[in-house]
């Protein structure tokens, strides 16, 4: 008998029929999975790139911020597809596919993009931790660990409530910068202007690489294996045609809800970041944002502490419901490649151990200075940017193959669109590499 992903909450959420026509309630049946999927575009290292771009260029990048999202949003179809038709996850329909060589070779690329993935959430909560209460780096680093018992606590409610708990979430970080950003009155007209094309993204060297790094940046492999599993989660009749191909269609929309609900937060930063920080020099960290929230000499009449307390809560929050993805799809890595399970506690303690020794080692070589310990949220794009081809051309020759997705397969124009933008992704990753 074929292993289910994820088992614990493997079509463990009802929906109902293809058959019912009671359109809301398959609406909210359905609704979740993309709420935990989106919360790995909303990360620091997002954080990172849109008030950067927002502090240099005021709000010319939004255009890249959307076109990064539209490509994220075709990814994640292919994704979703893959686990409701097949009803397998991406990690177990690549190791059906090859050696056990390959598998050992590819688990261990994808457990390095996990534990990256998981060193983004470890240092934003640290910093959040230090900008909140003065917590030493290193105090709050170790104090991470302590986040499996979030974890914990959130799974013994079911997947369900964890959508719910990572659904308000989202709402609470996005309500901080909306505040933030309608405090600051930013000029509408020109935010509009933002989302349209500028031939000056081409030609200014700097404007360029950023922009790069905002698309590389986007897609992550985790959100890919994650997305698969997830999809699985409701419970619906795999052998009817028309009921899968109505589950496509909600999960496609719950996923396009709330990417476009990642889009709007991380809109919500760059424009912060035009409004408040242009023409004031380049933010170089989460702190510069922190502390210049409250300099008057910076941001006038809006300085104040509170908003620096917002955003360095914010940040707090991303950082402890991003322990809940990562944990999922680590969990999903090692059952689809090499057919380990453990308890998702272990998992999450294993992950966490595994991310703070090198965190712990480097924070000690530069005795955690602030600015250089957020760096390493740069440097964990390095071993995303290394995985990411290895997640996404399989997951587009899958769900090419007619065999295996039947009358849902990759259309060939679908397939050589996903080819281009795998290789466009995958290059703008490499390029930005190799110019820094």
């Amino acid at each position: 008998m074929k292993k289910k992903s994820l088992d614990e909450i493997n079509g463990s959420v009802k929906v109902p029929t293809v058959y019912e026509s009671a359109f809301w309630q398959k609406f909210l049946a359905y609704s979740g999975p993309g709420a935990l999927v989106a919360v790995g575009y909303m990360d620091p290292g997002n954080w990172l790139t849109s008030l950067s771009g927002g502090s240099r260029y005021g709000y010319q990048l939004l255009v890249v911020l959307f076109s990064s999202i539209l490509i994220a949003m075709v990814m994640q179809s292919l994704s979703i597809k893959l686990g409701v038709v097949t009803r397998t996850d991406l990690a177990q329909a690549i190791a059906g596919r090859v050696n056990r060589p390959t598998r050992i070779v590819l688990w261990l690329l994808n457990e390095l993009a996990m534990m990256a993935t998981d060193l983004t959430g470890v240092v934003g909560t640290a910093v959040a931790l230090k900008l909140l209460f003065g917590l030493p780096l290193v105090f709050g680093v170790l104090l991470t660990i302590a986040d499996v018992l979030v974890v914990l606590l959130f799974l013994r409610f079911g997947i369900r409530r964890i959508e719910f708990i990572v659904l308000f979430a989202i709402l609470v970080v996005g309500t901080i910068f909306a505040v933030e950003v309608c405090r600051a009155h930013p000029a509408v007209a020109a935010i509009a202007a933002g989302f349209v094309p500028h031939s000056v993204i081409l030609t200014n060297h700097r404007e360029l690489l950023l922009s790069l790094g905002i698309i590389g940046a986007t897609i992550m492999p985790h959100n890919i294996y994650l997305h698969s599993a997830l999809a699985q989660s409701r419970r619906y009749d795999e052998h009817d045609p028309k009921q899968v191909t109505e589950t496509l269609r909600f999960a496609n929309w719950d996923s396009v809800i709330h990417l476009v609900a990642a889009l709007i937060v991380n809109a919500l930063l760059l424009v912060l970041g035009g409004t408040l920080f242009f023409h004031h020099g380049d933010l170089a960290s989460l702190q510069d944002v922190f502390y210049g929230l409250k300099n008057p000499a910076i941001v006038g009449k809006l300085a104040s502490p509170l908003m620096s307390w917002l955003f360095a809560f914010a940040l707090l929050i991303t950082g402890l419901i991003s322990s809940i993805t990562s944990t999922l799809a680590g969990q999903i890595v090692m059952e689809g490649y090499i057919n380990i399970r453990l308890p998702l506690w272990k998992r999450r303690l294993l992950t966490r151990f595994v991310t703070l020794i090198p965190i712990l080692i480097i924070g000690f070589i530069i005795h955690f200075d602030e600015a250089q310990f957020e760096q390493l949220i740069i440097y964990a794009q390095v071993v995303l940017s290394i995985a990411l081809p290895f997640t996404l051309f399989p997951l587009v020759a899958i769900t090419g193959n007619r065999g295996l997705m039947k009358e849902h397969v990759n259309r060939p124009w679908q397939t050589v669109v996903c080819y281009l933008l795998v290789a466009l992704i995958t290059g703008l990753n490499l390029l930005v590499l190799v110019i820094e």
